[in-house]
């Protein structure tokens, strides 16, 4: 916990007097960021880190492979899903990006098994992309990873547009979506293009 203090401390000595008038502006008229970034829990990808974004600019949800389930209204618990509205149709953010990235835990779960400790939920979530699992396992054994991770971006962005109101805005050319994939060892942003294939960000 002490680093967290001594983190926050230099947020207050150091950040907060170049932000302050931000913050307070943000307090003041709310938040309107226009991208929301569907990223995973990894420590290592920091989606304000990786695209330089100021307090504000981004709405972010973070998950277990950055998936996206589908469209199921029920009375279970969807945080995602809940937060998706909330940035579509609250916010009316202009895009949705799905950020996967190298070396995922989530992917290498889905295509190996989860670990036994992480039975209770993360098997559940994580058949959100079962589809592609057979799928990915027939690739090159040096490819399958990588392979598996831009298949979850797909799937996530596949899954947004059975969310009717996603489908709606994005009819209406109120929104778009986007794919991208990042790689942890070299910093390289792969963006997914119209073809269905990723390629290096310009």
């Amino acid at each position: 916990m002490q680093r967290l203090i001594d983190g926050y401390r230099r947020f207050r000595e150091e950040t907060w007097p170049q932000q302050k008038a931000r913050f307070e502006e943000l307090a003041e008229r709310g938040q309107s960021p226009k991208t929301l970034v569907i990223a995973c829990s990894d420590s290592r990808v920091d989606p304000q880190m990786i695209f330089s974004a100021a307090p504000g600019e981004l709405f972010v949800v973070r998950n277990v492979a950055n998936l996206v389930p589908p469209y199921m209204p029920d009375a279970a618990f969807h945080g995602t899903s809940a937060a998706l509205e909330f940035a579509v149709r609250v916010l009316k953010v202009e895009r949705v990006l799905v950020l996967g990235h190298a070396l995922c835990g989530g992917v290498a779960a889905l295509l190996h098994g989860a670990p036994p400790e992480a039975q209770d939920f993360v098997v559940g979530w994580i058949s959100i992309a079962a589809e592609a699992r057979e799928r990915v396992l027939r690739c090159d054994p040096a490819e399958q990873q990588t392979e598996g991770e831009h298949e979850a971006v797909r799937i996530s962005l596949a899954n947004l547009m059975t969310f009717p109101w996603v489908v709606e805005a994005v009819q209406a050319g109120r929104l778009t979506l986007h794919g991208a994939h990042f790689g942890v060892a070299t910093g390289r942003l792969m963006l997914l293009g119209e073809n269905g294939e990723f390629h290096p960000a310009s």
